[in-house]
């Protein structure tokens, strides 16, 4: 393929070979004519008496002959480690002794898959897929999480110190005093397979009262944005797997769908969206308290479903997908 800069295009070979050769013009004439070199011009109208106008065709700049190009065994070797091993190039190249830009090329040559794009437990490629319209799916998962004292854990303070909030909060629960809410939160998630809208909330445990009304309210939450929810996609915890679950589900006119044991990544968009959650909400920023936490949720998720750009929709926010979201230029 011609770069942008070429003076000539197959079409422009052929009408200066055809000057030379059927016309009778000159090569120095030829060449001026067309702005390229006499040498040029004398290329591409031998090609052409010898081969036609098929001989003006782009030609592979692939040399007949690579000297130095690895030895077949070793490239066998660098995609069986791949294969078996899912290694990168830098630890196949450590293990070959090979330059790792030189295993980078192979692995490339072979068309091997990147590792980001591979099932860690199988090395099979990752299915990826996306439903048609809002509310065909929706993810559903839970997230558990410690509750911050008073004062700061130790993620912020360190071990020592973390410890010493946690122990003030616990004896002042025992005379009477506040309420410190230890233990942990429970992060009930809805999140649209198509456009990503996200619904959360933060209760007090997982039971299936508790996973069964978060999905009444889920519902009703996402009907005002204008979806409406056909099937929910879940793992196999208890509270998904009781009558009370299967109930609700038929009484809200939403079909139950389970993955398989042991294989979270069937669910992995609600997995995905716990992991920033984690990572630019819980964890962003150290917070004086577990009130002062929760109460950056609610922005953050206005952020998320509004404004942050998502790049599964090409940096576009999850309310550019749904239509009838109130706030959504706000």
């Amino acid at each position: 393929m011609p770069h942008r800069n070429a003076p000539l295009t197959e079409t422009g070979r052929l009408r200066l070979a055809r000057c030379i050769v059927d016309d009778g013009w000159s090569l120095r004439r030829a060449a001026e004519r067309f702005q390229v070199s006499h040498t040029t011009a004398a290329r591409w109208a031998g090609r052409y008496r010898r081969h036609g106008s098929a001989g003006l065709a782009d030609r592979s700049s692939r040399p007949r002959h690579s000297p130095a190009r690895t030895a077949q065994r070793t490239e066998r070797r660098i995609c069986k480690l791949r294969v078996t091993h899912r290694l990168g190039p830098a630890r196949i190249a450590a293990r070959l002794g090979l330059p790792a830009s030189t295993v980078h090329r192979v692995l490339v040559r072979y068309h091997m898959p990147p590792l980001a794009h591979l099932d860690r437990a199988t090395a099979t490629r990752i299915r990826r897929y996306e439903r048609q319209r809002p509310g065909e799916l929706i993810h559903v998962d839970i997230k558990k999480l410690g509750n911050i004292p008073d004062g700061g854990g130790h993620r912020v303070l360190g071990r020592p110190a973390g410890r010493r909030n946690r122990q003030a909060m616990t004896i002042t629960t025992r005379n009477g005093y506040g309420n410190p809410r230890l233990g942990h939160a429970f992060l009930h998630t809805a999140i649209d397979d198509h456009s990503r809208l996200a619904y959360t909330e933060i209760l007090t445990d997982e039971t299936k009262d508790t996973a069964s009304a978060f999905l009444r309210r889920a519902t009703a939450w996402f009907a005002t944005a204008g979806v409406c929810i056909e099937r929910v996609l879940t793992d196999n915890g208890s509270c998904y797997r009781s009558r009370l679950w299967a109930e609700t589900c038929a009484h809200l006119g939403i079909s139950p769908k389970r993955t398989r044991p042991y294989r979270p990544q069937t669910n992995g968009k609600v997995e995905r969206f716990h992991r920033t959650l984690a990572e630019e909400w819980a964890y962003a920023r150290p917070y004086a308290s577990e009130a002062e936490r929760r109460a950056a949720l609610a922005p953050w998720l206005h952020l998320y479903n509004h404004h942050r750009g998502h790049t599964a929709l090409k940096g576009q926010p999850p309310a550019s997908r749904v239509t009838n979201l109130s706030g959504q230029n706000t």
